[in-house]
Formats: structure tokens, sequence, C-alpha cells
């Protein structure tokens, strides 16, 4: 008769080979099976929604490219929707379509960049350098757009600094010819290679049900079966006036099972969907500005005279990225600004998906949802003797009830 073996724990960061971010989990093991897991976030707040609190709309969007390296243009794109809306801004049309392009290239560098480090928490080193050797055709093209191939800064409150012109079609058609060209090549190994098939299948599995229960967004939740995306659901930019579908598992005929399986399937598939959307966007492009107000110090003055709130939402690279602002007429600084990335939404299925795993599993499973810690974390505590605190739930209520009522007082 078999002894059970004895439980033990299990730390894994904040700092490990695992792991691109800091973050600590724990986890309660029985042998090589995971019984119970617990994760502490919080180790990558840098504090920017309290500098964007003393600067103005303008300033802030420098702070937006840098919540996240990757998917900064996101946080820029909607965080400009958040003050337009206040401000009553009205955006060019053509600048709805730069918007879109550029967001679009970064939905492809993201996610290549993605499956880079699943190929590489696999153990698959040679498809890692492949693929992050293929994403720099995305970056490239980034580059040739906005002048950068991080924090790009092409956003503009009422619409974008830069334009892109006829003339600059033929090198973004030659970026999107590259990557159909590389799709099947990219299908076949990611998709049709039995050892990523036997670690990913049946691996790390979220139900719709409890993707739906526990609020996931994004390529995970789409990954579970849930036909969610703001492309569609909620359009900005250009997407109201596009083509296109939800991407979902049974694209490729696959079970769902929302899988780690199922969520390559779904960026991979999500990449030939970007590459669809940018050509609609050269082809249906209109004539006219890219900016409402070139005036910066006119801008600067209607900002300061904007008052009221708004909340706005796009579907980054990860998934729903969302932000507050709220706005007094006062003073040029918003009085509020609050991001909520994907990750953020994200990160709870981590103790469902990693229940009842293997020790071995625990890097691709971490990884399956696309984590970014420094788009996520946003509170830290600090006292007086120097030592972190912790925040109940309840304390963190009635710090926020007292708040809004000084701000309605």
């Amino acid at each position: 008769m078999s002894q059970k073996k004895a439980p033990y724990e299990l730390p894994i960061g904040p700092i490990h080979p695992a792991l691109k971010e800091p973050i600590n989990f724990t986890f309660q093991m029985n042998g090589e099976v995971i019984e119970k897991v617990d994760f502490a976030p919080g180790r990558a707040h840098r504090g920017i929604e309290w500098m964007g609190m003393r600067r103005n709309p303008v300033q802030i969007l420098h702070l937006c490219d840098r919540i996240c390296g990757i998917c900064g243009v996101h946080h820029a794109l909607v965080f400009a929707q958040a003050v337009e809306q206040i401000a009553d801004i009205e955006v060019p049309d053509r600048a709805y379509y730069v918007r879109t392009i550029i967001a679009e290239f970064e939905r492809i560098q993201s996610h290549i960049l993605w499956a880079g480090v699943a190929a590489h928490e696999l153990g698959f080193d040679t498809l890692f350098y492949l693929a992050w050797q293929i994403r720099e055709e995305s970056v490239d093209v980034i580059e040739y757009i906005t002048g950068n191939r991080v924090n790009y800064g092409i956003m503009m409150l009422g619409g974008t600094r830069r334009d892109i012109t006829a003339d600059m079609f033929p090198r973004l058609e030659q970026a999107l010819q590259y990557y159909e060209g590389l799709l099947e090549k990219m299908v076949n190994l990611f998709l049709n290679d039995k050892t990523i098939a036997m670690r990913c299948k049946d691996t790390g599995i979220l139900t719709k049900r409890r993707a739906l229960e526990l609020a996931t967004v994004g390529p995970t939740s789409r990954a579970s079966g849930l036909a969610m995306d703001v492309r569609i659901d909620s359009p900005y930019a250009a997407y109201g006036d596009l083509d296109f579908d939800i991407v979902l598992p049974d694209v490729y005929n696959s079970e769902g099972n929302g899988d780690v399986y199922d969520r390559i399937i779904v960026r991979i598939f999500e990449i030939k969907q970007s590459i669809d959307i940018i050509r609609q966007c050269m082809k249906q492009m209109p004539e006219g500005p890219v900016l409402a107000e070139e005036k910066y110090a006119k801008l600067l003055m209607n900002l300061k005279k904007a008052s009221g709130e708004a909340f706005a939402r796009v579907e980054a690279p990860r998934g729903e990225d969302m932000h507050y602002v709220r706005m007094n007429g006062k003073q040029e600084a918003p009085e509020m600004w609050k991001v909520k990335a994907s990750t953020y939404s994200n990160q709870m299925a981590w103790v469902e998906i990693l229940q009842g795993e293997q020790i071995a599993d625990i890097p691709i499973i971490v990884a399956s949802i696309d984590p970014c810690m420094s788009c996520t974390d946003r509170v830290a505590v600090v006292g007086q003797d120097g030592n972190a605190g912790i925040m109940t739930k309840e304390h963190l209520h009635r710090l926020s009830v007292e708040k809004t009522r000084r701000l309605q007082s």
C-alpha cells in the first residue's frame, strides 16, 4: 500500500530564472503535484499614477508609454480617449486609422515576443531565438513609423503626433507579406511540434465557466472560449469601420479546453488577424489631418478648463486595458488617474490553472497568461519606520470611501 508523501512548501521568486519580472509564488506541494497556490505581486510599483496626478495630460502621455515596454501605445491610447471625452476633443478620422495601425503592429510584436518566451520556458531555445528574430521586422516597422523601437511617443490628445502617408505603405506591406510568409512556419513549429503538444495540451486548463467567473480578459479568456474583444464589443479608433472576427481556439480545430495549447493558438492566429486589420486600414484610410489642435499652448489651455470624469478601455495585446480620469477644471493635472491593466484581471487565473499540475509545468503555465507585473503593480505601502505593511480589504475600502467623500465635499 503506497504511502502519501508529506506536503511541503515551495517558494519561487520574487527573483527567479523562470520569472521575467519580480513576483513571489508560494506552492503547497505533495510530491511533484501542486495542491495550493498563493502569490504576492507588488514588487515593481513605480508610482506612475502618483507622478501623473502632478503633471498635465500631455506630459502624462509620456508616462503612459512607460507603463509597459510592450503595450505602451495602448496605455497612451486609452488615456488619450478618456481625456478626449472629458475635454470634448473631436479626433480626426485619419488619426483613428493611424492609431489602429500602430496598435496592431504593437500587437504583432507583443504576441511574437510572448511566443518566444513560451518556447524558452519549455526549454526550446532554438525556437525562442527564431521567434525573437522574426519579431525584429515588426519593431523595425514601428521605428519606421514613429522613430522609436520602444516608447513610441506617437499618441497625442486629439490624434497622433505623426501621420502614416501613402508613400509609407510599401514598407508596411513589405512587413505584412513577411509575416504572411512565416505564418505557416509558425503554426507548424508551435502547434504541430509533438513535444510542445505533449507539454501544453491539457496543461493549465481554465474552463469557460471559470474564465468568466474570474473575469479574465484578452487571449487568456478567448482561449477558454469566451468571445470577448473590446475592439468588437465596444469599438474605438477605426475598429468600428473594419471587418474581422474574434479569434477562438476552434480556428485551428481545437477542442477548446482552455489549456496552454489553446492560448498559443489564439495568439498565433491573432497575428494573422492583425495583418488583415492593418491592410484594411491602409485601404480605407481617409484624407485629412491627424491632429485636432496643433497649437500646444491652446491645447493646454483648453485642457486646464476641462471638467468631469471619464472611463475608457481598449483591447491591448494581453487583453482589456482600462483608464479612469477625473479633471476639475481648476488645475492642469488630473484630480484622479487610475489604471487597470490586463494582467490585473488575469492573474487570479494562476490559482486555478496551477492547481493539480507538476513543478516542471510552473514556468509555462505562469507565462501562458502573458503576465506583465510592471503594468499591474499599483499599490505599495511603507510605514514611517520603513517597513512594508499589508492593506486589508476592509482598510482599502474605508480609505476609498473616505477619499470619495473628500472629493465630493
